[in-house]
């Protein structure tokens, strides 16, 4: 009897899918995709991540920009200038905007005549001994980097799981459709023969008037379940590219409805692997590469610094000054080379607020992560028992199916015999489209909790691939 019942709901779930698609006959000839298909869609059309692909291609080019600032500096200066040069020894603070002359008087009196200069420099400079600050600056580069690749996997992740969902809800509803549709005409069938009975006076003439009513509300869950399906198939576009209103879905994996199996893993455990934790995982690390890095910024730093110049000018050693023409060649040349060690005497301070903000950035990179994978092993949990509850359910419904399938059979030949009235009737007819309604979203119920249990593991991606 049990193999009897389901080979009778298998043919009629089988019927309700070639309902659902032959409306769509037409898309024989257009090219239907997979889940896996929709979601590298998204992947190469979404701006969200493309966005987030652009950010993490400049996080990489930051690790060559972290490299080459720790390159020696090298200044070239030519200057040719003309002015007067009439200055007193004596000390002045930098101020900016201000420009004081390097050199003293050279005579008792005011001078104001003009002269030339001329003067080219070269100075180079390179961080000889930087305590590891090159190390840290780079690491901390290559950690935002990690970071911001993980953003990412985690934005193509989360797009993939709404995609996947989509999937599913749009074959529910486009099978939920096609059960309406029957449903349509069973009424549209009552309808006519209950107007036949009541015109020829054998039944009252409300039972038209019940089947007129039931056959139009049956078009009015049609029309919301028609609108509905539009509203999945735009969002479907949105994240994919895809032009709407029509999808056509590959739906060749999923036929088979009447015994789906579940992954065999079981787990029901977050990874680290999980694109969703692993943000948070390059969020810490990110954090105390930037720890690393304070304590190297702070430390001192022994700099190698070498530079020539040479300089031409009109006036003279003897305080004679000459005609313009005379400054504009190259006349004295000096070079000069050293050492030098800097440090901020209140690096200290800094030192300890930055290191305090950081590290309570850490610790909060680190509570997100728990918390992350305290929502995905619960979600996991829940899928789990959202499996087994459809699991359980799947084994009753096809008998379900076929009871409701010929109780509503012989309900209309009673009610053609005139044995019951068409209340009766119509509560079998209303049966049947439950147990048919109640098979499809128990299916739906399994697949995506399947989803949601391979999102929240980190197996949606073998998940997806399944479903071809």
């Amino acid at each position: 009897m049990a193999v009897s019942c389901k080979r009778t709901a298998r043919f009629l779930v089988g019927a309700l899918l070639f309902v659902a698609t032959a409306q769509h006959s037409r898309a024989q000839k257009k090219v239907t995709y997979s889940l896996a298909e929709l979601a590298d869609s998204a992947n190469r059309h979404f701006p969200r991540l493309l966005e987030k692909q652009a950010l993490t291609q400049s996080a990489q080019a930051g690790i060559a920009e972290a490299k080459h600032s720790f390159l020696p500096q090298a200044i070239l200066v030519e200057e040719l200038s003309v002015g007067s040069a009439n200055d007193l020894t004596g000390p002045f603070l930098p101020v900016p905007g201000t420009l004081h002359s390097i050199s003293g008087s050279i005579t008792g009196a005011s001078n104001y005549q003009t002269v030339t200069g001329n003067l080219a420099s070269l100075y180079a400079q390179y961080d000889l001994v930087n305590f590891g600050l090159r190390g840290a600056k780079v690491a901390n580069a290559r950690a935002y980097a990690n970071l911001t690749q993980a953003d990412l996997e985690k934005e193509r992740y989360l797009v993939k799981w709404d995609i996947g969902r989509l999937y599913f809800n749009i074959l529910h509803h486009r099978y939920q459709l096609a059960v309406i549709e029957e449903n349509i005409r069973r009424y549209e069938a009552m309808y006519l023969i209950t107007r036949a009975l009541t015109g020829s006076g054998v039944n009252p003439g409300v039972d038209s008037s019940l089947a007129r009513a039931g056959l139009s509300r049956t078009r009015i869950d049609y029309n919301e379940m028609t609108g509905q399906l539009h509203r999945m198939e735009q969002q479907l576009s949105y994240l994919t590219g895809i032009p709407s209103p029509e999808i056509p879905l590959d739906t060749a994996a999923i036929r088979n409805l009447i015994a789906p199996t579940l992954p065999s893993d079981g787990t029901t455990q977050a990874t680290a692997s999980n694109p969703l934790v692993d943000y948070f995982v390059k969020q810490k690390f990110q954090y105390d590469a930037e720890v690393t890095l304070a304590r190297k910024s702070y430390l001192p730093k022994i700099v190698l610094g070498a530079g020539g110049w040479a300089r031409g000018s009109s006036i003279q050693y003897n305080n004679v000054y000459k005609s313009a023409g005379e400054g504009l060649g190259y006349q004295r040349l000096n070079y000069l080379a050293g050492v030098g060690l800097t440090y901020d005497l209140f690096n200290g301070i800094h030192r300890r607020d930055r290191l305090n903000v950081l590290s309570q950035q850490a610790n909060a990179a680190g509570y997100a992560q728990q918390q992350q994978e305290l929502a995905l092993n619960n979600q996991a949990i829940q899928a789990d028992e959202s499996i087994r509850v459809a699991r359980a359910n799947l084994t009753e419904l096809p008998a379900q199916l076929h009871a409701a399938t010929e109780a509503y059979k012989q309900k209309m030949a009673q009610y053609k015999a005139g044995i019951i009235n068409f209340v009766d009737l119509a509560n079998a007819s209303f049966e049947l489209f439950q147990a048919q309604s109640g098979y499809i979203q128990t299916l739906n119920e399994w697949y995506t909790a399947s989803l949601d249990k391979a999102a929240a593991t980190g197996n949606l991606d073998p998940f997806i691939q399944t479903v071809k």
